[in-house]
């Protein structure tokens, strides 16, 4: 919470679990597991481009921009209508995320390719 990705919430519309998996080195990363969310969401029709398709959209540009793919997650803002439906619930309450969590299907992609294909 400390960090902004999450805030409590009172009537989720829908609730996944928190389960923990096993990182290198012993220790352990909480996850939410969004598989029955994932199998309820509609297959998203917009694949990120190859890279192929990547370089030649370049050609006749004078500048080219990069967007950091690692820092992906937790930087693009849910609309507040869709934070009830990215809930999960532990022994402290029950939170939704503020921003795209990892681990949803579609996340993001047809809002990040239109996006940066409508601005070449």
């Amino acid at each position: 919470m400390a960090a902004g990705h999450i805030e409590e919430i009172q009537f989720p519309e829908w609730l996944s679990n928190v389960i923990f998996v096993p990182k290198p080195g012993g220790k352990w990363r909480m996850c939410i597991d969004f598989k029955d969310l994932n199998k309820a969401c509609p297959n998203d029709f917009y694949p990120l481009p190859r890279i192929d398709q990547l370089v030649d959209s370049t050609s006749g540009c004078e500048l080219l921009s990069m967007m950091d793919a690692s820092q992906g997650y937790h930087q693009i803002m849910l609309a507040s209508e869709d934070r009830k439906r990215v809930s999960f619930i532990t022994s402290n309450g029950t939170f939704c995320y503020v921003a795209m969590p990892f681990g949803l299907k579609n996340a993001g992609t047809k809002d990040l390719w239109t996006k940066y294909s409508d601005h070449r």
